[in-house]
């Protein structure tokens, strides 16, 4: 009969469970047995586990508890609503153990939240459902007469599946005079008999014999079996075979390839001829053992002639019967005990495991709990497990057979994000056996790493005169972290630039990080923008970071060069004075100007363009010196009109005009009348003309409007009026005191004060001071017929007219003296209008 274990190499792996709770997994362990009989009806209940357990029904319901069996067939049930166990399946104990007593079936049940495992054991009783049976429906003997009372005969068993009270109790003959029953029992206990002949035979008398072998149970009722056994009686064989040994042992390894020897028995027979030989064989014809070993009917040699499993069967015991032509026959015990190999792989099942794992779980993590098991015995079934590879994981035993895989360190997704476990199991076999399982971890992502710039400062040229909009730079920062923690978004961070909001010059695109310029940029107003962008990702709670950009703007040649000297005036005209004396190189004057660009924007050079005699002067190519290159003879015009033009060095280049007037002389009157021809400002008349017409349209109107009302009082104060206008009031002079003339120096014998007052067209111009220049500058107005001064200025001349013409009056001290008088007038504010 086929027998099945809980530790049959077929079973299927366990159910999976995962129960991970918090950061450690706690662990329960308590037995609770029950015993219940075997063919109970599906539902019937086992026992309260809830109640022997000290559980309550609400913590088996909330703990998930399911019952964890290595079991083929799960037989039982849990009830978590109830608490209790029930069949699930029906139970053969027969099935389940075979012969083996008591027959038991362990399995775990399992709790979550914490975890608990507690182990059940289920012993199933035997109840009397079989009853004693024998493989055959009858035997033949063939006995020699002259048999001696004492010979043995074996007679096949019976069996009978149920153990214990069940089981087989005896075996009964038939009545009859020459044979008696006798009954024995094996090591195992399990029971045989043996016919006794206690009369000889005769086989004048009786020939053949039929009996009756009856087997009995101890059930209640008690059940029974039964064989008819034949007996042909022969003649003339007086001595039977007899073994040269009552038991034999021997030792087989399992797993041995057929025909390999066990051991020989040996029987000898005292007859002689055909009666002496023997001949040998299995007393059970029928046992199943006959399928795993072989017995030689001549040599009595026993030989392996199936597979042996050590795992099914530990031991065997064989009985040997020796028969001589006669009949006669004895019988002898052979014990096979069956040597463990190690020919079986650990078994590792999965029970819980968990694919994904946070890298920041902490050091101790359960990832998954792993059953491993044997079915070898002894050092062959010892396991150990351990992981392969250099990992941040480690496996532990917690219980019997159970194995937990946690983590050994803190992990780190941006440095590995998945893991290829490979956990060995190895007996202690020789050789040893080994199973690997493989485990894939990925591990999940959490926001621990701020995104970054590759650069702490990025710079960036713009060329000024941009179209706003343009593209500045792109920005590119790197966060290692994944999806939504690697979402990066670029952020203007608020400051103000010169008093206005950082926007209004620069916006950076959120998704692109590309800059933008917001605005044209005009370098002579700013050269450098410095501002701060801010990184941020969209983990939880999100992390950022900042940068410096400087955005530097580049100059464009937008600008003209700037002439501060000699100033341009529109009504009067400068006239640098040379005197005929003049050597070669001597410094007339010198042209100053700016650009306010920079670089070689600003690079100012300076040529003569125009001149009334290019022999005369020159033009320093940086400095902007104006120099004779030749002596001043007396046939050189008075009135020399230069026209220098300032160009700069930028592509393309820009460039300003100016005039330089030089007067050639060695006396101011010399060259009064080289300068009284004053051209008049056109558009000023113009203007002047339109004002004064207005002024008239709307005096007169006013007049008009008024004169009825008011005609007599203006009348009046007209007369009174027009008598003070003709009135002749007489002028008395002053004269200052004389005193001595002590400042006179130059080319006039004498130091004169002079009052300058302005004339025609003096009411748009406006009075401005001069101090004192390292120049004779000589200043002339057509309408004045003496103003003409030679002025020794120290410094420079300061502002530029605001008008097209302009009458420049520089008040100095001057003292006069003649023969008869002198005088002394100082005007140090002429005041505008004088």
């Amino acid at each position: 009969m086929d027998k099945k274990y809980v530790g049959d190499e077929n079973v299927r792996f366990f159910e999976l469970i995962c129960f991970l709770i918090r950061k450690k997994l706690r662990q329960v362990h308590a037995q609770i047995r029950y015993s219940v009989p075997e063919e109970l009806k599906k539902g019937s209940v086992i026992g309260n586990v809830a109640q022997d357990l000290g559980l309550d029904v609400k913590r088996l319901r909330s703990g998930r508890g399911r019952i964890v069996s290595g079991e083929s067939i799960q037989y039982v049930d849990l009830k978590t609503d109830k608490g209790i166990l029930a069949v699930k399946e029906r139970i053969d104990r027969e099935q389940l153990c075979g012969d083996t007593t008591p027959c038991s079936f362990t399995f775990e049940m399992i709790l979550e939240n914490p975890m608990e495992l507690h182990q059940i054991t289920v012993e199933i009783t035997d109840i009397n459902d079989n009853s004693p049976t024998f493989k055959r429906d009858s035997m033949h003997f063939e006995i020699s007469e002259i048999a001696a009372p004492g010979a043995r005969f074996s007679l096949i068993s019976a069996e009978d599946l149920d153990v214990g009270v069940n089981g087989l109790r005896d075996y009964f003959l038939s009545d009859n005079d020459n044979f008696i029953l006798k009954q024995h029992s094996n090591a195992e206990g399990k029971k045989y008999a043996e016919m006794v002949l206690q009369k000889a035979l005769d086989r004048e008398v009786n020939p053949n014999l039929s009996l009756k072998l009856i087997a009995v149970d101890g059930g209640t009722p008690q059940r029974s079996g039964t064989v008819n056994i034949n007996v042909a009686v022969l003649d003339a064989n007086d001595n039977a075979p007899v073994f040269n040994q009552s038991v034999y042992k021997a030792v087989v390894t399992e797993m041995s390839p057929k025909d390999t020897y066990v051991t020989t028995v040996s029987a000898s027979d005292a007859d002689f001829g055909s009666n002496a030989i023997v001949t040998y064989y299995f007393s059970d014809l029928d046992s199943a053992l006959g399928d795993l070993f072989l017995v030689d009917e001549k040599t009595g040699v026993i030989s392996v002639k199936g597979d042996i499993d050590y795992e099914k069967d530990k031991k065997f015991e064989l009985r040997i019967d020796a028969k001589d032509q006669g009949g006669l026959t004895d019988s002898s015990k052979v014990i096979i005990e069956i040597a463990d190999i190690n020919d079986n792989a650990p078994i590792l099942s999965v029970m819980s495991f968990t694919s994904h794992i946070s890298e920041d779980s902490p050091p101790g993590t359960t990832i998954g709990i792993i059953n491993v098991k044997d079915l070898d015995s002894g050092d062959n079934g010892q396991v150990s497990c351990k992981i392969e590879g250099t990992v941040p994981f480690k496996i532990k035993s917690n219980l019997r057979n159970y194995y937990t895989l946690t983590t050994d360190s803190v992990l780190d997704r941006e440095t590995v994000s998945e893991y290829n476990i490979t956990v060995v199991a190895t007996d202690n076999g020789t050789p040893p056996l080994a199973a690997k399982r493989l485990f894939n971890i990925k591990v999940s992502d959490v926001n621990d790493n701020a995104p970054v710039f590759p650069k702490s400062v990025y710079s960036a040229f713009i060329m000024e005169n941009n179209s706003p909009g343009v593209s500045v730079l792109t920005l590119k920062a790197n966060d290692p972290d994944e999806n939504q923690n690697a979402r990066i978004s670029y952020i203007l961070e608020g400051k103000s630039i010169a008093g206005s909001s950082v926007s209004e010059y620069v916006s950076v695109n959120v998704e692109t990080g590309v800059v933008l310029a917001a605005r044209s940029f005009d370098y002579e107003q700013i050269k450098e923008l410095v501002f701060f962008v801010k990184v941020q990702d969209g983990g939880s709670p999100p992390l950022s970071s900042n940068v410096t950009v400087k955005l530097i703007i580049q100059d464009q040649n937008d600008n003209p060069p700037q002439v501060l000297y000699p100033i341009q005036t529109g009504g009067s005209m400068v006239a640098e004075m040379v005197p005929r004396s003049a050597d070669v190189g001597y410094l007339v004057t010198k042209v100053v100007a700016v650009d306010v660009d920079s670089g070689q924007n600003a690079w100012l050079s300076y040529k003569l363009q125009k001149a009334t005699d290019r022999a005369l002067f020159e033009v320093g190519l940086q400095n902007g010196e104006i120099r004779t290159i030749r002596q001043v003879t007396d046939k050189d015009a008075v009135k020399q009109r230069l026209t220098v033009i300032v160009e700069d060095n930028g592509q393309p280049s820009r460039s300003t005009t100016v005039i330089v007037n030089v007067a050639v002389a060695d006396s101011f009157p010399e060259v009064l009348s080289e300068f009284t021809d004053f051209p008049h400002d056109k558009e000023y008349n113009d203007n002047l003309t339109f004002y004064l017409v207005l002024a008239l349209a709307v005096v007169s109107f006013l007049f008009i409007t008024c004169l009825v009302v008011i005609i007599s009082v203006k009348i009046y104060r007209w007369r009174q009026s027009r008598i003070l206008y003709h009135s002749s009031l007489p002028v008395i002079p002053y004269f200052p005191p004389r005193f001595s003339d002590t400042l006179g120096t130059g080319t006039l014998p004498h130091v004169y004060n002079y009052e300058v007052c302005r004339t025609t067209d003096s009411r748009k111009s406006d009075c401005k001071f001069g101090q004192a220049n390292s120049q004779n500058v000589l200043i002339m107005d057509p309408s004045s017929s003496v103003t003409m001064q030679r002025i020794q200025s120290e410094k420079s001349i300061l502002d530029e007219p605001d008008s097209p013409l302009e009458v420049r009056v520089i008040i100095t001290r001057w003292r006069f003296s003649s023969s008869q008088q002198q005088c002394n007038c100082e005007a140090d504010d002429p005041g505008p209008e004088r």
